[in-house]
């Protein structure tokens, strides 16, 4: 397949002020599309076309940003749904309005997106929709049960939006990255042989993905094959799997002083009268 070309390309990458979506933001300018950012916070924001406040989890605030963003940049060609927290915690222990915000923001949000993209590329016949999912959609561990669920439900939902899309010229990916080095992992002890990447290296992986359009894509490549085998492993094997690579252990093992800063912004914004957004990957 010939690669496609990006060039003057009008995208939205929500949750692209920071960590991997500031990458995403990044890379794709560098490739001369026309980005359009949506975050909490847009102060720091340098490589967008245009940049607003966005709460994902709020379908009203998505097509808000979308009509601003096609007002002034044009028609939108890419969507990438990247947007998404990770509060810890074991599941009896876990805060109930930490835990509906998960699922707003890493399921709901992501939802909101592809409908509202959807909504607009459909009549043009044509467009791309990148969806950030989680390698924990496929090995979840303990600690972070909300979030692998939230990770898991992107996926199914992924792949049923799919078949509605297929033959409408709008096409829809998912990106599973492994344990990505930003602050959404911050205080996570990292076992040796734990598959590990950076952002740079997630925003690549979109790119490539842009590019030459694919389904599923994982970061980095060798971890698709480990999660295929782990998925036909009986429970009782999965687990064992976990015990010896400590997933059952991870909570135990965090370091919450260093996670202090991130899981405060997220409480911040638990409140869906409260004006701003969402937290980043």
């Amino acid at each position: 397949m010939k690669a496609r070309s990006l060039v003057g390309k009008v995208a939205v990458v929500t949750g692209g002020a920071r960590g991997i979506g500031r990458a995403i933001s990044t890379t794709l300018a560098d490739a001369g599309v026309v980005v359009a950012v949506g975050d909490i916070d847009i102060s720091d924001v340098t490589d967008a076309a245009y940049a607003a406040r966005l709460d994902v989890a709020d379908s009203g605030s998505v097509s808000k940003f979308f009509d601003d963003v096609e007002a002034r940049l044009g028609p939108i060609d890419i969507l990438v749904n990247n947007a998404g927290i990770m509060p810890t915690g074991l599941i009896h222990e876990m805060d109930s309005l930490v835990t509906a915000r998960i699922v707003q923001v890493n399921l709901l949000g992501v939802i909101n997106g592809i409908s509202e993209a959807a909504r607009r590329m459909r009549p043009r016949g044509h467009g791309h929709i990148v969806n950030m999912s989680s390698l924990t959609a496929r090995l979840p561990g303990a600690g972070v049960a909300t979030y692998c669920a939230s990770k898991a439900g992107v996926q199914a939902y992924c792949q049923a939006a799919a078949i509605e899309l297929a033959g409408t010229g709008v096409d829809l990916s998912v990106v599973l990255p492994s344990l990505v080095k930003t602050e959404l992992v911050a205080g996570i002890s990292v076992r040796r042989g734990t598959p590990t990447c950076r952002p740079a290296d997630v925003a690549e992986r979109v790119l490539e993905v842009l590019r030459k359009p694919r389904f599923e894509a994982y970061v980095p490549r060798s971890v698709a094959p480990v999660a295929f085998i782990h998925q036909l492993l009986p429970a009782r094997a999965r687990l064992m799997v976990a015990r010896t690579f400590r997933a059952d252990r991870m909570i135990e093992e965090l370091d919450t002083s260093a996670r202090v800063g991130y899981e405060e912004r997220v409480r911040e914004h638990l409140d869906p009268g409260r004006e701003g957004g969402e937290t980043r990957a």
